[in-house]
């Protein structure tokens, strides 16, 4: 959308959200690989899962499911977070315990309870095809082939899943036909009430822990405990990651049990729990309304022909 100049005014820098930054400069061709690797399922034990799989990026990055599902159908024990803008969080899963997109990236692939793989099975899988063997040479001018470089090159594509230009970004650009009244207000309500605490920043979240039941206690049958099986201290227990609105219309259900089906739900309970405020159902309906402002434009992905398989590549057990 072009900014017509009479909707043009100075950018608001002094808000305490600010807009999505500029994608860093890539090696295309790693890019390029990380895609493939993040779109295989043959980095799963069953050969039927793969990073899109908890991370669909025809769905805001993430499964749209209450807590994803693993290897021989079992039942995750926390909720998908998306993939999209992850790079701009200050750690990886709810709680924390990658420190970066690279770190982890090799998770999932040996949870048992996710592609339930190893490290070393999942490199015998790409030695054994000789268009991956070919391509990691030449990006990483190798012969070596790790976990460590697969981790890289899925890293490198993730970095570029962010979501500019949403309609709140280009208000925050100065472009004041971007949003409505009723958005605005939203937006007002947002600030005033508190929300805007954990959720701010660029990413408006992922960059701060957090209790979950700060004011009244969070009755769940989750047993995810949050950062204390990071750090170990009880003072840590129910800390979350704070998630990111970014795209939250499309990243349904909510929280990281997914027990908020909706966005009216998560408000109202975020309300209540985390600042003892009860919306009106009018004031939940204008703080929705501005939620809804800040889906970005979403990643156009052309996605990736995998090289085939061959004779030596080990076989899917999706059954085991």
């Amino acid at each position: 959308m072009t900014i017509g100049t009479t909707a043009l005014a100075q950018k608001r820098a002094d808000e305490p959200v600010q807009t999505i930054p500029a994608m860093r400069n890539l090696d295309p061709a790693m890019v390029e690989l990380g895609k493939k690797l993040f779109f295989d399922p043959r980095l799963s034990k069953s050969g039927f899962i793969s990073c899109n799989s908890c991370h669909n990026l025809s769905m805001g990055g993430s499964d749209n499911l209450k807590t994803s599902i693993g290897h021989n159908w079992q039942k995750g024990p926390i909720n998908s977070p998306t993939v999209l803008n992850s790079s701009l969080n200050l750690a990886q899963f709810w709680d924390g315990r990658a420190k970066d997109l690279k770190e982890q990236a090799g998770g999932p692939i040996a949870n048992p309870g996710e592609m339930a793989f190893t490290h070393e099975l999942a490199i015998d899988t790409l030695k054994s095809i000789p268009g991956y063997v070919d391509e990691f040479k030449k990006v990483f001018r190798t012969d070596k082939l790790s976990i460590d470089e697969v981790t890289t090159a899925i890293a490198a594509f993730e970095e570029t899943l962010i979501t500019p230009n949403s309609p709140f970004d280009r208000w925050l650009d100065g472009d004041n036909r971007a949003l409505t009244s009723m958005e605005l207000e939203g937006y007002k309500l947002f600030k005033e009430s508190g929300c805007v605490a954990c959720h701010n920043g660029p990413n408006l979240g992922g960059n701060s822990f957090q209790k979950m039941g700060l004011v009244q206690p969070y009755k769940t049958a989750s047993t995810a405990a949050g950062r204390v099986e990071v750090t170990g201290k009880d003072a840590d227990r129910l800390n979350f990651k704070v998630p990111t609105l970014r795209n939250v219309e499309l990243t349904y259900p909510y929280f990281h049990d997914g027990e908020a089906a909706t966005l009216t739900q998560a408000v109202d309970l975020m309300g209540r729990l985390q600042l003892g405020r009860e919306f009106s159902k009018d004031e939940n309906a204008k703080i929705v309304a501005f939620l809804k402002t800040l889906t970005g434009q979403q990643p156009q992905i052309a996605m990736p022909i995998l090289p085939p398989s061959t004779d030596k590549t080990p076989k899917p057990r999706p059954f085991e």
